[in-house]
């Protein structure tokens, strides 16, 4: 009588009756991974065909196939297929990987020279090429202005288009918004800065400015706002649409109206991903340098007006910068690229870290 591992299924001859059957070591996977690169090494430089990244390659090709091979031997084809798979997985996920770590650590090592009081004390004003001082008071100033009057315009709008569009748009009207929607979400941001500067500048400004055209930090936060809007619009749409339909039948079902559901239960529970947009497009206008230099026009000196007077920002520092023909100005353009990044990657903790504590306390 053969031994079953399932109702009226024979063992086949020679297979463990272990459901887990025999597994492929560790260590036998890592000495296949130094093998298959000292062997690619050995045919790359042997044959003087390339560098390190050919080697790596190559290398990686002939593990996969050591790995295939072994497996297939010691656990079955099935599982074989699924350890090639999970290695193209994991080399996909590292090739992603590797350029962000790149990038990371290239502000980080750069960035560093200029980390210092005076950089986030002073401006630009007064300072010639020779001077190794100067800083970016002034665009640090002007970013947060520019970014902050742009996200009080935006936010509100686009999550009231985005519940129109869900919870009460239909028909002709509501096909027209998402229609505008999408062609916005490609607009160049050298469009939107000429549209701004077209309207505002030159047409809007001039009435209260003595006929004169007017540059200023708000006209710099509506040139990012048309660029915020449509990703603002569609990440709140998209996460409303996440929403249970049982949730809202269940709150109509109570006797709640509808603006009360929207506000007390569907708001709430797509606030995460909400917030995740509402920071993307935050980081996308912090990081816009032509708007900015067509609308606000830039400046040297600190202005804590955005309604009067040209403002830079910390995106047109970096781009001065780093065209600027003072041997210390590298310096200055990276650590305003760091100081950039860490700005947008300090909100967007602090607006998860919010968003959670109140989903929490609910």
């Amino acid at each position: 009588m053969s031994t079953l591992t399932a109702p009226g299924r024979p063992t086949a001859p020679g297979r463990p009756t272990d459901l887990r059957g025999r597994r492929l070591p560790l260590p036998v996977r890592l000495g296949l991974a130094v093998a298959a690169l000292a062997v690619a090494a050995g045919i790359v430089y042997g044959a003087d065909l390339g560098g390190p990244v050919l080697v790596v390659v190559l290398g990686a090709l002939l593990y996969l196939l050591g790995l295939y091979a072994a497996s297939r031997s010691v656990e079955g084809p099935r599982q074989a297929r699924n350890r090639v798979w999970s290695a193209l997985i994991h080399s996909a996920f590292v090739l992603a990987v590797l350029p962000l770590l790149s990038v990371v650590w290239t502000l980080v090592s750069k960035g560093m020279d200029r980390l210092d009081g005076n950089f986030f004390g002073t401006s630009m004003n007064n300072i010639g090429a020779r001077d190794p001082m100067g800083g970016a008071y002034h665009a640090i100033v002007g970013t947060l202005e520019q970014v902050g009057i742009a996200a009080l315009i935006t936010v509100p709008l686009g999550i009231l288009c985005a519940i129109y569009v869900v919870e009460y748009g239909r028909g002709r009207f509501a096909f027209l918004v998402r229609f505008f929607v999408d062609v916005m979400t490609g607009i160049p941001s050298i469009v939107a800065g000429l549209f701004v500067l077209a309207f505002w500048v030159l047409m809007v400004t001039p009435l209260f400015n003595d006929g004169q055209p007017a540059y200023s930090g708000f006209a710099a936060s509506l040139a990012l706002s048309v660029l915020m809007l449509p990703l603002v619009i569609r990440s709140t749409e998209e996460m409303l649409r996440l929403v249970p339909a049982p949730l809202r039948e269940g709150s109509y079902a109570l006797g709640v109206p509808k603006w009360k559901t929207i506000l007390r239960i569907v708001l709430p529970t797509a606030l995460p991903g909400i917030v995740t947009g509402v920071m993307l497009s935050i980081a996308r206008a912090a990081g816009e340098t032509a708007p900015v230099l067509l609308v606000a026009g830039g400046t040297a000196a600190i202005n804590f007006d955005p309604f009067q007077n040209n403002q830079a920002s910390l995106s047109l520092f970096v781009y001065q910068q780093a065209g600027d023909a003072s041997r210390y100005a590298p310096a200055r353009a990276w650590t305003a690229a760091l100081t950039l990044v860490a700005l947008v990657l300090v909100l967007t903790i602090a607006a998860k870290l919010l968003a959670r504590r109140n989903r929490l306390a609910r």
